[in-house]
């Protein structure tokens, strides 16, 4: 395991389109993602133990987030052929097993994650309603195995911010979590 820690923010960055398979067998695009107030894309995968650390905590933040008129996805960019735990089949099974409100979806090309620049799971790039990056941060102070309900949650506050000024926190701890498993 390779651990990664993402880089600042850059502010105002516009986020790039895209249209991906989902696990409920639909493709979505940037533009039918988009919330009234902003959206938040992540990169995550099922083997990572930093994102199972999270998952429970990342299905209510996407869930609080709705009410905000912040929209959520998901989306796993790494390897299948060497990380077979990661494959569409695996993914719909997690989708399921978690409840996600939010869709999953698979960068088989990996050109998404290229474009976008990702570089661990998990990975949050949190936008406004111009679609202008916000936020490039943790969720939360989590590592791998710690679960702490207690814990600020950084990402939650972040958009919920961005839903109501347009503007992220100036102050931003960088996500922690494995590299993105490159072809």
């Amino acid at each position: 395991m390779s651990e990664k820690t993402t880089p600042i923010c850059e502010y105002g960055q516009n986020a790039y389109d895209f249209s991906l398979s989902c696990t409920n067998n639909k493709i979505w695009t940037l533009d039918r993602l988009k919330g009234e107030r902003g959206l938040l894309i992540f990169f995550i995968c099922n083997h990572c133990p930093f994102v199972k650390a999270i998952i429970p905590k990342l299905v209510k933040v996407t869930n609080t987030l709705i009410d905000h008129g912040i929209n959520s996805v998901g989306i796993m960019s790494n390897d299948i052929n060497d990380y077979p735990e990661d494959s569409f089949e695996n993914m719909d099974k997690i989708a399921k097993k978690n409840k996600f409100s939010f869709p999953y979806l698979y960068d088989e090309t990996q050109e998404i994650a290229k474009k976008y620049g990702a570089v661990c799971t998990p990975d949050f790039f949190g936008y406004n309603t111009s679609l202008e990056l916000q936020y490039r941060g943790r969720l939360d102070a989590t590592r791998m195995t710690e679960t702490n309900d207690d814990l600020k949650s950084d990402l939650l506050e972040a958009m919920i911010q961005i839903s109501e000024t347009g503007q992220g926190p100036i102050e931003q701890n960088p996500s922690v979590g494995c590299s993105i498993k490159w072809k």
